[in-house]
């Protein structure tokens, strides 16, 4: 897996903790939630097409 994909999904993963723990910073779930889908479907990606990273 790429290593900015790796980044990505650890980023989203705290900020979805940070944001569920934390009623007034919600947007940081919302935020967590978009990288974490943004790093699956490129995952996804990569996977079809037989890249490596």
């Amino acid at each position: 897996m790429n290593p900015l994909l790796i980044i990505l999904a650890v980023i989203a993963v705290i900020l979805l903790f940070v944001g569920g723990f934390a009623a007034s910073l919600k947007f940081l779930l919302w935020v967590g939630i978009v990288l974490l889908v943004i790093a699956v479907v490129l995952w996804v990606v990569r996977t079809l097409t037989g890249r490596r990273g």
